[in-house]
């Protein structure tokens, strides 16, 4: 007779349930994706702290993979890094570490009274744990505590489920902006939405 999957993991990593990765939790746990991944959470706490430039290529890396549905309108990747250090000249990244992988970002910038974020990216296979919520939040902590009164952000008017999602944290629509012609040229014809709320 075999040994079920967890007790077969475990015995693999020499008993040691400690040395068991997010990946062997995710594979032997037998309840849905969601509860797997917010149950790892729980068991493996992620580590936020801000980004240095020796991160930018990671950053690109991450927010590409996260960005690929926009693939539809707009060819290439969505950032590389030395975009990502531009925007350190600006503002701060902030990312969630689970170990050595970068599962999640957010760009921060203070304009002001007002705080704007972006680039609000996690790793494809870790989404639906509320690693986005918890980086909105910290976005939002960050510009409260440097004197901001607001909060801004932008998105991709073709991105239709990304509203809906906002307004769970507060955010309304509030105006409308021509797409930026930094950017790669779009397929299609888009403009961004501007969503905002108080802090």
């Amino acid at each position: 007779m075999g040994f079920p999957p967890f007790f077969r993991v475990l015995r693999e990593k020499g008993g040691d349930s400690a040395a068991l990765s997010l990946s062997d939790f995710l594979a032997v746990v037998s309840v849905d994706r969601p509860t797997k991944i917010k149950l790892a959470l729980s068991m493996n706490p992620l580590l936020m702290r801000p980004a240095e430039l020796t991160d930018a290529e990671s950053i690109a890396r991450l927010i590409n993979a996260a960005f690929n549905p926009e693939r539809f309108y707009i060819d290439g990747d969505r950032t590389n890094p030395e975009k990502v250090r531009g925007l350190m000249d600006k503002g701060k990244f902030l990312l969630l570490w689970d170990d050595a992988a970068l599962v999640g970002c957010v760009y921060v910038e203070v304009r002001g009274e007002r705080g704007y974020f972006g680039l609000l990216a996690v790793d494809p296979a870790r989404q639906g744990a509320g690693i986005g919520a918890r980086l909105i939040t910290a976005a939002e902590d960050e510009c409260r505590a440097a004197g901001c009164h607001f909060m801004d952000l932008t998105l991709v008017n073709l991105r239709t489920w990304l509203p809906p999602y906002y307004r769970r944290f507060g955010y309304a629509e509030c105006g409308t902006l021509p797409f930026p012609i930094d950017q790669r040229p779009p397929k299609v014809p888009i403009h961004l939405v501007q969503m905002s709320k108080p802090l």
